[in-house]
Order: structure tokens, then sequence, then C-alpha cells
């Protein structure tokens, strides 16, 4: 099984979204999957012209020359791709879009009714499927309702099976609570072993999704400690 994986975090891998990450990987290398990661930071994506040149002068060639070339047939061709990409406002950051939107040259001009739908059709028919993992600051998990509304779209047009999300909010609070000791570790190994169901059983079973977004403290005990950091942060500054 061949997986593709985009981090679209400025943090790379030592970030927040690579705390739920890293391990879920490591749990479908554990089942046999090769998988690749590539991070947008390091990546030359430049951002879509939208003038459809890839559409009716060079079909399914895009006009800009940068890593997009190389990287969209990988992402094509995956039996899984993995998009990780943290969640600051709303929904996913600039890097992930623009990946997203650079696949454009996939697509052709005409149109379909799939499933009820007005769709492009593609021009290489595949069966891959799509995971979202995301992680975000704020306590409550609907602060992911954009983000995962914006993917499952994107599954439809792109004719992807949409295959399960890890999302993990307030995640600062995980990343901490593994450096003190404190009882998190179930989350990890839940995001583990859901890389692994998901090379086995070709979805993440929705009970391990909701481990791996399970509130790790009160929302009262969350504001206090983020407030009491952030007054904290500012002394530090005067």
């Amino acid at each position: 099984m061949n997986i593709l994986v985009i981090n679209s975090s400025p943090n790379k891998d030592k970030g927040n979204t690579a705390l739920i990450l890293n391990p879920f990987l490591e749990g479908m290398k554990e089942e046999g999957a090769e998988v690749e990661i590539y991070y947008n930071k390091d990546l030359n994506i430049q951002p879509c012209k939208g003038e459809v040149s890839c559409w009716m002068k060079t079909p399914g060639k895009c006009i800009l020359d940068d890593d997009m070339a190389w990287l969209a047939p990988k992402a094509i061709k995956a039996d899984i791709l993995v998009l990780a990409t943290p969640v600051y406002c709303d929904g996913i950051n600039t890097h992930m879009q623009m990946f997203l939107e650079r696949l454009l040259p996939r697509a052709m001009p005409s149109i379909e009714l799939r499933e009820g739908h007005t769709r492009h059709p593609h021009r290489e028919i595949t069966q891959g499927k799509l995971v979202l993992v995301s992680s975000c600051g704020l306590w409550e998990l609907d602060n992911f309702d954009s983000v995962l509304s914006h993917i499952q779209s994107y599954c439809r047009n792109a004719d992807l099976e949409f295959a399960g999300a890890l999302l993990r909010p307030h995640g600062l609070f995980l990343k901490r609570m593994l450096e003190q000791g404190a009882p998190a570790t179930d989350v990890i190994e839940m995001a583990r072993e859901s890389g692994r169901q998901l090379v086995k059983g070709g979805r993440i079973p929705v009970g391990m999704q909701a481990t791996v977004s399970k509130p790790l403290i009160s929302q009262d005990m969350f504001i206090r400690i983020y407030n009491q950091g952030v007054k904290r942060r500012q002394g530090d500054d005067v």
C-alpha cells in the first residue's frame, strides 16, 4: 500500500499536528505500508493562477514549473492521501489550500453527473482514499467543522473515499501532558492503532477517532490555565 502524506504545519514534525500524525504513520508502517511524507514548508508550491491552461491549452499540465510537477502525480496515484494541517482561525491553512488547488489539472473541463451532482470527470481513474489529521489550540471539537466539511467536499469532487479524520483539539495541552507524564498516552496509542486499522480495513473506526479527539481537561480548567500562561508571557515581554 502506497501512502503519501502532506503536512502543512510550519513546525513540521515538531508541531502539535505531528503529535498525532507521527504515531498514526508508525501504525501504518507496522502493517507494511510504504509511507512517504512531505512538508509544505520545504516545497516550492505557487498559488494557482486560475487561467485553466491545464484544461484547454496543455490538457493535464500546469503552466507553473515548481514542485507540483512531480508531487501531483504522487498524490493522484497514492492508495491513501493523508492531509495533515493545523487549524489556526478557521479551516485548513494557506499552504494546504494551495496544494489542493494545484491538483486541478487532474480534472477535465467537461461536466458529468455523479451521484446526482454535477462534477468534473478526471483524467486518471483511481480508487484512492483520503484521511485528514488536524490539530487546533481551542478546546471544542467543533472548531474542526469547517476543515472537515472542506475536506469531505474535496473528496466528493475528486472522487476519493473519505476514510476518516484524526482531530485533536487543545493540542498544546496534549504536548504538555505528555511532557509531564500525565495520563494522555492512550490518545497517542489510539492514533497508532488507527494507522494499523486503516491499512488493514481501509477506514479508521469511528470509536478510535473519538478517542483521539476526547477532552483532556475541563473547559473551565482549559481557560484558566491558558490565560495564566498568557499573563506569564506578557510579563516576560514587559
